[in-house]
């Protein structure tokens, strides 16, 4: 098992993840009045309606496209030297310092330690009526899954297909699908904790709650 609580450290040594903006396509790059060191926020509003802070604006036979931050944090890097330039599709104009949030943490933590059973193809996945009526009962850690044991349904063009699980016994710990959303192939669909790992993987959890600080 992987020492889940020397993972925790060393990302609280360096909790950040450098995010690079490049452009999407060729134009000419006009920077937005923003500076190295400055803070940017990512899109904003109930469903992400609000772009985030204007990087730079990319101009093609006069159709301006605006290039903004899609995560929160600070620019550490900004390609200044490209001001008025012709670029290429994929010119990196600047890097974001994202500050990890506890979510994220948690997330990187856990896709660590736990065992992924992962989308086999691009397509819908629900949980079987029995496993659904026992996470909708409790949730999804009273599930124990086993090798071989049929977990999901798999739908795809109009079809439905049983799923089995393969990996080592455990239960549920976490799961990374929604109803009615597309997953694609090699993305998790759960994570399955063995029973005793169980209460290492819970007290680390713990201490990101506890101890990792938001900030603004």
């Amino acid at each position: 098992m992987i020492n889940i609580s020397s993972l925790l450290d060393e990302i609280k040594a360096s909790p950040y993840r450098e995010i690079v903006i490049s452009t999407p396509h060729t134009g000419k790059v006009t920077f937005a009045d923003i500076k190295q060191g400055d803070k940017v926020n990512g899109p904003q509003g109930q469903w992400k309606e609000k772009p985030g802070t204007l990087i730079a604006t990319l101009e093609r036979e006069r159709n301006p496209k605006a290039i903004c931050a899609n995560e929160k944090g600070e620019i550490s890097t900004l390609h200044t030297e490209l001001e008025g330039s012709f670029v290429e599709a994929g010119t990196p104009l600047a890097v974001v310092r994202h500050l990890l949030t506890r979510a994220e943490v948690e997330r990187i933590l856990l896709q660590k330690a736990l065992h992924l059973f992962l989308a086999p193809e691009r397509a819908k996945y629900y949980f079987t009526p029995e496993v659904d009526k026992k996470i909708r009962a409790s949730d999804s850690q009273s599930v124990a899954v086993r090798e071989g044991m049929e977990l999901l349904i798999m739908s795809r063009m109009k079809r439905e297909v049983p799923l089995m699980y393969s990996g080592p016994a455990g239960v549920i710990y976490a799961v990374y699908f929604k109803y009615n959303e597309n997953i694609d192939a090699g993305d998790p669909l759960i994570g399955v904790c063995p029973q005793d790992q169980l209460p290492a993987i819970q007290e680390v959890i713990m201490r990101v709650q506890t101890e990792w600080t938001e900030k603004d």
